[in-house]
């Protein structure tokens, strides 16, 4: 009699150096009790896996598995594959890049916002407010423009939902989700462009 089981890939798995992988750290899994662990020990890619991507089929997965339990009935639920990333060790930055990259980002982004306030008459819509509320017409309205400064301020910092290295709240930011979109992209291209690794081969390495 068939004993079902249900098998659910992750979308995108980081290893830091060459390592067998084994099914647990790829994909979650229900079977019966007296397989579970032999399951999640069952070799799936070799320790000889290059630095680039390896796209794992569940195809490939659910082979291995009929291999070795023919009896079971193997139902693949979410993605259907995974992608394997080789998480290179960042080095630090040396002081004098990191200032010559902070000094070129403070420049850039200054003169955007600059630019923008010149193209948009901030300082013409600042006295006319000011003329509005107060009837008297000066060249620096002050205290419109340092309040506007420390909120213009504030206001990049709840965008981006970080100060320094401390996160404000749990949502993510928008920075953060467009490096999300991004790797995802890049998952998706990996997937549909690179070659499939085939877990029998690599288990032989």
């Amino acid at each position: 009699m068939e004993e079902r089981m249900y098998l659910r890939l992750k979308a995108r798995v980081k290893v830091r150096h060459p390592q067998t992988l084994v099914l647990k750290d790829v994909a979650q899994i229900i079977a019966p009790e007296e397989w579970i662990n032999d399951l999640n020990q069952l070799p799936v890619v070799g320790k000889k896996h290059a630095n680039s991507p390896i796209v794992l089929e569940a195809m490939s997965i659910v082979s291995l598995i009929a291999k070795k339990y023919p009896d079971a009935d193997v139902q693949v639920v979410g993605p259907v594959q995974t992608v394997v990333w080789h998480d290179i060790k960042k080095q630090p930055m040396k002081p004098l890049l990191f200032s010559l990259v902070w000094f070129l980002l403070f420049i850039g982004s200054a003169l955007a916002i600059m630019n923008f306030h010149e193209d948009v008459s901030m300082l013409g819509v600042h006295q006319k407010l000011y003329k509005v509320i107060t009837g008297v017409t000066v060249e620096h309205p002050l205290w419109l423009q340092i309040p506007y400064s420390f909120g213009l301020g504030m206001g990049m910092i709840l965008f981006f939902n970080h100060l320094f290295q401390k996160r404000i709240n749990n949502e993510p930011s928008p920075l953060e989700m467009e490096m999300f979109n991004y790797q995802d992209n890049i998952d998706r291209y990996v997937a549909l462009n690179h070659r499939s690794e085939k877990g029998n081969d690599e288990e032989h390495d």
